[in-house]
């Protein structure tokens, strides 16, 4: 049985408000709707905030704005924030461009277990069509409907089958991708108890496999990945990605391998903060 308060909803946003409306229309039209909603925002400016303060009259269920200054990428820092702000005994983290279909935080629940974490994917969009989305289409869920899809642009692909997969064919093809189940940002939950004994996400870390090595922490402790990337569906409204550098991309991939290497299972740079050489550990 599914009771209130077992689910808290991150999802993290920077200076996208049209695409976090969007989003959280999505959130509006859950199968299951007695969850809070935590926007983890790194830095946004005000019209972010207006946003949310007027958009949230409309919505059902509780929306709490998390945020702190913008001083570059801080992903990590704010998600921290935010799973302190959680109420519920499970995580559900998904991004403020990535609008849920009506059954997404229903199948996290549905697909919950002890000593797992569960790993989704996204559909992503190009522009044209994540411009066309109004929220209109996202009550009437046309922007999952592969046909109006295609009326609107989008090309044939093996990945349509994440919008058509029926229950069977979504277990089928979960079991038999050649896709890793790995901690994804946009689309992967757990029991907080885990993802606190981990220390939470490491904040030295900047975009590129960031939420990827709070999984491979859990991973090192004996929770294991379950795919669900055909079940639990959110599409992925494009945009750049301004903030890629490739300093921080060599600093991450150097944090990963250490921790896959020497079988980390807590970082000293999480929620909680500890003195430690200035090595990488």
């Amino acid at each position: 049985m599914i009771n209130n308060n077992d689910i808290s909803v991150i999802i993290s946003t920077y200076n996208q408000p049209e695409w976090l409306k969007k989003t959280l229309w999505g959130y509006e039209m859950q199968t299951v709707k007695n969850f809070e909603l935590i926007i983890a925002d790194d830095g946004s400016s005000d019209e972010t905030k207006r946003l949310i303060d007027d958009f949230s009259k409309k919505l059902s269920y509780r929306v709490k704005h998390v945020w702190h200054e913008d001083k570059g990428f801080r992903k990590c820092t704010i998600l921290n924030a935010a799973i302190k702000e959680s109420q519920a005994d499970y995580l559900l983290f998904s991004d403020g461009d990535c609008i849920p279909r009506n059954d997404f935080v229903e199948t996290h629940l549905l697909c919950r277990r002890e000593k797992h974490f569960l790993s989704g994917g996204y559909f992503k969009l190009p522009m044209k069509l994540s411009n066309a989305i109004t929220l209109e289409d996202i009550s009437a869920a046309n922007c999952f409907d592969i046909n109006w899809l295609k009326e609107n642009g989008l090309i044939d692909s093996f990945k349509n089958n994440k919008l058509t997969a029926g229950k069977t064919k979504a277990w089928i093809l979960n079991h038999f991708t050649p896709t890793k189940a790995t901690w994804n940002g946009h689309n992967a939950s757990g029991w907080k108890t885990d993802i606190v004994a981990a220390n939470g996400f490491d904040e030295r870390m900047e975009y590129g496999g960031e939420d990827r090595e709070l999984g491979e922490r859990m991973m090192n402790s004996g929770i294991r990945g379950t795919q669900i990337r055909y079940s639990a569906i959110c599409i992925h409204l494009h945009h750049a990605r301004g903030y890629v550098t490739e300093q921080a991309l060599q600093r991450n991939k150097e944090i990963r391998a250490y921790t896959k290497k020497n079988k980390i299972t807590k970082t000293s740079f999480g929620l909680i903060h500890r003195f430690v050489s200035s090595a990488i550990c």
